[in-house]
């Protein structure tokens, strides 16, 4: 190219320099190329990385159902291939695919692998390895009382994995949720219809209120300092009230829910079952306990329940308060990984219910929409936090 008549001087510059160092300028391209080749190589895998995530989920869903980690746990020691190929209830032509999908679990940190050594016939030792449960493959056992098998299981279910494959189309149509472009109704509505889906709600529910119930009685009791009465709006079949109830002999507890969860369902000493619509009204107490409930409904929802929840309470001077359980985004708790989980949830939130995950700005403007006059977070649950909010 020439500039009214000059050659440009960019030009010259670069045929100064093959003229000067030939080698040079091929090798730089060279180089450029291998660099754009090694960038495009390294995004392939990182889209391949995302397309094929599920493989850790569902290969963990199949090692529930087939009973794995309990086989594990009830052999007491470390678990050849072998042996737990013979204790599986599986078709025995599948028994060389066994090793496979244990070896996606340990990569992914569910279970690990501890060398064994064993004496052979001629008095050598041979080297094996054998299966053992992780701190996190413990949480999946049926019989551990602080298991999140049932939400795992409801999670993987196709009732919840169906609305994701509709997620494209809701952005599209008017539906509420693609809960609702896929099944016609609620989550809630369709729990009240399907005893399936309302035991797996209640177990989920019920597996995670054991761990919180357990916390915060045991560790944040200043919590309930002063209160003589708790309802636990949302509280399923009363693992929480429960854990309050007998953490706290003096403190009254009612676990409140709709009528098709705690019908039948018989109280205690200082525990008792109401049902009841929490948007109508909330039974009287001095502090009404919310765990994993506003983050399934959007703002306006959210508001309605705590203004029901502000007439259930006595004013601030006389102690009254609402104790939230439920994620803050980004506390000063939680690292990268973490934050990735929480913003799982969001999309959980946003697929299957009307709800979405708060930063601490978002949960402010909520409080005082609902005219509560200030409140306190405490980041003590891991990736959820304490909330006391005050009339």
């Amino acid at each position: 190219m020439r500039i009214c008549g000059v050659e440009n001087p960019h030009d010259l510059c670069l045929k100064w320099e093959r003229y000067k160092n030939p080698v040079n300028i091929s090798g730089n391209m060279s180089l450029q190329n291998r660099e754009q080749s090694k960038e495009m190589l390294h995004s392939q895998a990182h889209i391949w990385n995302h397309i094929f995530s599920f493989v850790n989920s569902m290969s963990l869903k199949c090692a529930i159902e087939l009973q794995i980690p309990d086989i594990i746990d009830g052999h007491g020691a470390p678990m050849l291939l072998s042996e737990l190929v013979e204790a599986l209830p599986i078709n025995k032509e599948r028994t060389t695919f066994v090793y496979r999908l244990m070896r996606i679990l340990v990569h992914s940190g569910c279970f690990m692998k501890q060398s064994l050594s064993t004496t052979t016939g001629n008095d050598e030792e041979e080297e094996r390895e054998g299966y053992l449960l992780t701190p996190a493959s413990r949480l999946l056992l049926k019989e551990e009382p602080f298991s999140i098998r049932p939400l795992l299981l409801f999670m993987l279910d196709p009732i919840l994995m169906d609305p994701w494959q509709n997620m494209s189309e809701w952005f599209k149509n008017k539906d509420i949720t693609p809960f609702h472009t896929t099944h016609g109704k609620s989550m809630w509505d369709l729990a009240s219809r399907e005893p399936k889906v309302n035991q797996f709600v209640n177990e989920t529910m019920a597996s995670d209120a054991k761990l919180i119930g357990s916390f915060i009685t045991k560790h944040c009791a200043d919590v309930f300092q002063g209160l003589n009465s708790v309802v636990d709006v949302g509280g399923g079949t009363g693992t929480i009230a429960k854990a309050i109830a007998k953490a706290f002999p003096s403190i009254s507890c009612i676990s409140f829910d709709l009528p098709h969860v705690v019908n039948g369902l018989e109280g205690s000493k200082n525990m008792s079952y109401v049902c009841g619509d929490m948007f109508e009204a909330i039974p009287k107490a001095d502090a009404v306990f919310l765990k994993w409930i506003l983050h399934d409904w959007n703002d306006e929802e959210c508001i309605k329940i705590l203004k029901r929840c502000k007439e259930a309470i006595p004013n601030k001077e006389y102690g009254g308060k609402v104790i939230i359980v439920d994620m803050v985004l980004k506390n000063e708790e939680a690292g990268e990984k973490s934050l990735e989980t929480q913003l799982f949830f969001d999309m959980l939130m946003m697929v299957n219910a009307t709800g979405r995950e708060r930063s601490e700005k978002d949960w402010s403007k909520l409080f005082y929409d609902a005219c509560f006059s200030h409140y306190k977070i405490t980041p003590i649950l891991g990736l959820r936090s304490i909330i006391e909010v005050y009339p």
